[in-house]
């Protein structure tokens, strides 16, 4: 399973009134997590855009001065768009993620028009764990939605 890790410590200008990480600033993590997941895919061809928002879950909270580590894989690949899974892990013993997202991303040429993607490997399996079964599952329901 080709996994793309992404880390980073959730600083004070990360966080809401309450300490921990702000929605905007989850967003912005899951995009960066989720574009290098769909670049590190594609290769050095990539020319990707966010064309979706599928699903975004924060599971629990995460506060200052944490160091998050998102997983991601391409879960899904078509012509000329992709959709990337990530799952924030676990924070501490006997936890689950606290991070489930679902983000498509689409290849467009130099004028912003959608362009096929670069030959390649398709969408990886999904991991075997309850997280990425039930992540998969979910994509396999939010596809059929327009």
């Amino acid at each position: 399973m080709d996994l793309t890790h992404y880390h980073r410590l959730v600083l004070p200008a990360d966080a809401n009134h309450h300490g921990t990480l702000y929605a905007g600033s989850l967003l912005r993590l899951a995009l960066e997590a989720g574009y290098a997941t769909a670049w590190r895919h594609v290769g050095t061809e990539a020319n990707l855009v966010l064309r979706r928002v599928l699903n975004l879950e924060c599971v629990r909270p995460v506060p200052v001065g944490t160091v998050i580590e998102i997983e991601g894989t391409v879960l899904h690949r078509t012509q000329a768009y992709l959709v990337t899974g990530l799952l924030g892990q676990p924070l501490g013993p006997g936890q689950g993620p606290w991070l489930e997202a679902l983000l498509g991303f689409a290849q467009v040429n130099e004028t912003g028009r959608p362009d096929a993607l670069p030959d390649g490997a398709g969408p990886g399996a999904i991991p075997e764990t309850d997280s990425w079964q039930r992540l998969g599952e979910r994509l396999q329901k939010l596809l059929n939605l327009r």
